[in-house]
């Protein structure tokens, strides 16, 4: 029997709405409370070192309030492990960052990044912080992360996503290649960044990939239908996709 597909919901970009003029409004952690009733498995946020959107007490909110896990995106620095350790979300997936970019804009440099990188995902871990990788779907970064210790990856999606035509094939494939190789090492595989209606069910076919991270697409889409409806409708295309799998 296929797994059900997990839906992790990333509530940064209500984060970017209340700051954009400031105050308390709208409050990220009510929308994460919205997304687990609306169907949500886990909530997502990262906390940038800029502090473009989510803040520390947003994180902080969230794994006090809200009764699901939290996945904590974040840069591999000791700053941001400091805080990890503090507030012990259930993983903690690290990303690449840079200031100048809008958002994250590829996958981790894993089998480059060996020394920064080893020393800090022993600290989580030694934490009791599960530790997932962002990388492209790519078998030599996939094979570092593994050699690494890491107890999770999350592909890259925004090859696939922003493909068309014969192109988004490619890029599906290469997805479920890297899903089979990081079930044959023993990692747990998740996939995200830029997942929409239209991308999601490609997605959800592929049966080694556990979970999915969506975020932008659905704060954008609520603007129009509601955060909860927009969450339920991306879950159940989720769950019909996964379902045709049985």
């Amino acid at each position: 029997m296929v797994e059900k597909l997990r839906l992790g919901v990333n509530v940064d970009h209500v984060a970017t709405l209340r700051n954009a003029r400031g105050g308390v409004h709208p409050d990220p952690v009510r929308a994460a409370l919205l997304a687990v009733e609306a169907g949500a498995d886990g909530i997502t946020a990262h906390l940038r070192e800029d502090r473009r959107h989510i803040l520390d007490a947003d994180m902080v909110r969230i794994k006090e309030e809200v009764d699901a896990p939290l996945n904590f995106e974040m840069a591999a620095t000791d700053e941001m492990v400091e805080i990890a350790c503090d507030v012990l979300p259930n993983a903690c997936c690290l990303v690449p960052e840079k200031r100048q970019e809008l958002t994250t804009e590829g996958g981790l440099a894993v089998s480059a990044g060996h020394n920064t990188l080893a020393p800090r995902i022993e600290q989580l871990q030694d934490a009791g912080i599960r530790v997932s990788l962002f990388i492209d779907s790519d078998a030599r970064e996939i094979e570092a992360a593994r050699s690494l210790g890491a107890d999770i990856i999350e592909l890259h999606a925004g090859p696939y996503t922003e493909a068309t035509g014969a192109e988004r094939g490619k890029e599906l494939q290469r997805l479920i290649e890297g899903a089979r190789l990081a079930e044959s090492l023993g990692l747990e595989c998740h996939a995200g960044h830029g997942l929409n209606y239209e991308t999601v069910a490609g997605v959800s076919l592929i049966p080694n990939i556990v979970e999915l991270n969506i975020g932008h697409f659905l704060v954008g889409e609520a603007v129009f239908a509601g955060l909860a409806e927009t969450i339920r409708e991306m879950r159940r295309l989720m769950d019909a996709a996964r379902e045709s799998l049985t």
